[in-house]
């Protein structure tokens, strides 16, 4: 499991981190402007698709996987997710003692 967290986390950290530096033109080479949109028009081309179509795409497509990963790892650990939410319910609905009610002492 931690393998597949982490060979689905770095690929999506570098688009994320790549994305953000090229788009605010940090100004190494490939993390330029110019690279930035040369990438998505070239990606435009090849899907015949407009290239600023292209980033909403790809950010959808990076949730919907984000989610499927997700569901993933609460279906692995179910019970464990279950006795924690379990504990928590039950420290909700603990009586309140009459010595906790009383606010002050004072006559």
């Amino acid at each position: 499991m931690k393998w597949f967290l982490i060979l689905w986390f770095a690929p999506v950290s570098l688009i994320i981190i790549w994305y953000g530096l090229s788009y605010n033109d940090v100004g190494l080479i490939f993390f330029s402007r110019e690279v930035h949109d040369m990438t998505f028009k070239m990606y435009g081309d090849i899907l015949g698709i407009p290239p600023d179509a292209i980033p909403p795409l790809l950010f959808r497509a990076l949730a919907v996987d984000s989610l499927i990963v997700f569901s993933i790892v609460a279906f692995r650990y179910r019970k464990t997710i279950a006795a924690w939410i379990g504990k928590r319910q039950e420290s909700y609905s603990e009586p309140v003692s009459e010595k906790e009610d009383i606010l002050s002492s004072a006559p």
